[in-house]
């Protein structure tokens, strides 16, 4: 089960980029996941409450935007959505394809509470 490193490394990235005293304040963590990342996202999000638990990051929820396997025909310049392993252009036929989207797994946001105005519970 490969998400479990995958959920520590996301832990990682959030509290290296925290401010000093933003660890108890993390809302959610909205990631990337692509079609052909070869991530399991509902063993990805256990993963990841598993290992938050009891620390200063538990209750933070891992919010998902799944990307699409894209890619571009580099002979008529089509751009489409594909299945793993299907290359074809389905307007010209062409095979000299580029990925545009679809292997991601990025960290792009982290929602903190304002501690002024919301509490965090749990």
């Amino acid at each position: 089960m490969h998400e479990l490193s995958i959920a520590q490394s996301i832990v990682d990235i959030v509290q290296a980029n925290l401010p000093a005293s933003g660890a108890n304040l993390v809302k959610s963590v909205k990631i990337k996941i692509g079609q052909l990342s070869g991530v399991v996202p509902d063993s990805l999000d256990f993963c990841f409450g598993a290992i938050t638990h009891g620390t200063s990051l538990q209750g933070a929820t891992l919010d998902m935007e799944k990307v699409p396997f894209i890619l571009k025909c580099r002979t008529c310049t089509t751009s489409f959505e594909s299945e793993a392993g299907i290359v074809l252009c389905p307007k010209c036929g062409g095979t000299d394809t580029e990925v545009l989207s679809g292997t991601e797994l990025q960290v792009v946001e982290i929602e903190l509470y304002d501690e002024h105005l919301e509490k965090k519970t749990g």
